[in-house]
This record gives C-alpha cells, structure tokens and sequence, in this order.
C-alpha cells in the first residue's frame, strides 16, 4: 500500500491514467453527449426532439449508426491531455496545499479543485467549441426539413434525411484561425470558466470525501467498485449542479443557427434571452443526458487512475519511466 500511494505521486503516470481514461470513458458515452448538445440547443418554441432517446433513434435514422459520434474524433484527439491536465492539476494544487498538514480540509480541496479547473480550460474550450459544431450539424439539417415536411398523422413528427455536407474539424479550426484569430477557438470561455471551475469545486473534494468512506483503514485504497461509485456519484452531482452554465456555454458557442434561433453577446444576454423566451427551466436542459456521460466518465477515470495504469505502463517500459 505504502508502494501504491508513492505512485501516485509520479506526474507521468497520472498523465498517462488521465489519458487512457479519457479516452475509455468518451469512447462509451459521447452518444449520449451528442443528444444533450442537441437538446440544449433546440428552442422550446421549435422542438425537433423529445428527449434523449428520441434524439438518438432520429439521428441514426437520418445519420447512421456513426451519426451518433459526429465529433467524436475531436474529443478522443483533446480528452487525453484534457482529463490529464484535469486530474495531474487537481493532485498537483492538493499536495502543495498539504504541505505540513496531514489532512486538507474542505477549502483547501475547494481551492485545488478551482485550481484544476482553471488549468484545463486551455484544451477545453476549444475542444468544445470545435466538437459542438460538428455534434449541432444533424440537427440544424433536422431544423430545417421540419419546416417543410407536414406533421404525420397524429401530430407526429416526421424528419426528412436532408443532404448535410460534411465538415471537419480540421476545416472549422482553419476557417476560425482565418476569419478571427486564435480567440476563435477561445469563444465561450468565459462561460466554459463559469461552468468547469464550480463542477472542479464541487466534484474532487466530494469524491474525496466519498472515497475515503470506503477505505478499510487509514493506509490501505478503497476497493475497485467504490472507488467506481464514488466517481459517479460525485461526477452526476457536479454534473447537475453547473448544467444552467453548460446550456449557455453550448448556446455562445454554436457558430451556426437555425432560422429565429437567437444571437448573444455574452453569458448576461444568453442567460436574459433564454430565461425570457423559454423560461427558467430550459437553463436545465440536457441536465440528465449531461449527468448520465458525467457519472460513468469519471467513474472510470477514477478506477483507471486507482489501478495505475499509467504505473503499469512505466514499469514495464521503464526507458520512459519519469523521464518528463
């Protein structure tokens, strides 16, 4: 155990866990971050979906099977130095903070949680706003085939496989470099700010806290399965907590707009705008989908982290080992 625990103390182990977590949990929930990316983007006065399953069966339906991972490259190619930067920066800001102290207390974990969200906003926000151009396009082609394909019998709503041409992330980071510069890739990271440094705030000193309930004693490891739950239920309950400031960084960074689909300056106007239009409740749209990829994506991050993948890697390669 006392080996274990000065492992982790290794930054390019963490990297590596980060990573590899990263990776694993997009790779099982990004079809479900692609129906909340569309759910918070559609306006209450012009649904094309009803909930989270709908959006999912219209999007293979008009999209494919892959349809559901529009995107997904971009957060696979970032979500490794991503949750890498998350989880090294939060240990990182914890073990300076400890220093003389046996124990953090609640602000301490509070300060190196802000800490770790602040640090990951450099690879987040252009993650984001690169991938929710790619996830919004199916629905803004289903926005537009709405408006002219007649209702079903029964008041159904049926959708029409318009043509949608295909983009790369790669063509929308060049277009973004040429028509606005690197603060392109930047927009919404005000509200990306908004929304990573409280759910950091609130997820690591709660998993903390979590995990430590499932420790036999002080010096040995919670076991597999709770360190698994402890990450869900602290990444769901972050999750639902900042989903208000995710509806609006989705909204501030979505380039392309359906017709009457609203224009914002900034997170005061989005925030005035929607509660306005669509009431105080469309800020929690999408709040289920988002707690559903939270839950499971930290969960394993957590149990990737805790099996110390990344030591496993140095060790067997040891002309790598913590040459950084």
């Amino acid at each position: 155990n006392a080996e274990k625990t000065c492992k982790t103390k290794h930054l390019p182990a963490k990297l590596i866990n980060g990573g590899v977590a990263g990776m694993v949990g997009v790779t099982c929930v990004f079809p479900i971050d692609l129906a909340k990316t569309r759910l918070q983007n559609q306006r209450s006065g012009q649904p094309v979906y009803r909930n989270m399953m709908d959006c999912l069966i219209k999007t293979v339906r008009s999209e494919g099977y892959f349809g559901m991972y529009r995107g997904a490259a971009v957060n696979l190619t970032l979500v490794t130095p991503e949750k890498a930067i998350k989880l090294a920066a939060n240990d990182f800001f914890r073990h300076q903070l400890s220093r003389g102290d046996s124990k953090l207390s609640v602000f301490k974990e509070m300060l190196a949680g802000c800490g770790a969200g602040v640090c990951q906003v450099i690879i987040t926000t252009p993650m984001e706003m690169l991938k929710i151009q790619l996830q919004d396009a199916g629905r803004l082609v289903a926005q537009r085939n709405l408006a002219v394909v007649p209702s079903a019998v029964g008041g159904a709503t049926m959708l029409s496989c318009g043509y949608m041409r295909p983009v790369s992330a790669m063509q929308i980071t060049q277009e973004l470099l040429r028509t606005r510069g690197i603060q392109g890739l930047y927009k919404g990271l005000g509200a990306t700010l908004m929304r990573d440094i409280p759910f950091s705030v609130v997820y690591f000193p709660l998993f903390a806290h979590l995990n430590q309930l499932g420790k036999p004693s002080d010096t040995e490891n919670a076991p597999f399965y709770w360190s698994f739950a402890s990450g869900c239920a602290a990444g769901c309950t972050a999750a639902v907590a900042v989903s208000p400031c995710d509806v609006v960084k989705t909204r501030l960074q979505s380039l392309n707009k359906s017709a009457n689909e609203e224009v914002y300056s900034g997170v005061v106007d989005c925030v005035r705008k929607i509660v306005h239009k669509e009431g105080p409740s469309a800020l929690l749209k999408g709040a289920g989908c988002r707690a559903l990829v939270i839950a499971p994506l930290f969960g394993i991050a957590q149990v990737v982290y805790f099996i110390g993948v990344g030591e496993f890697v140095l060790g067997q390669y040891p002309f790598n080992a913590y040459s950084a």
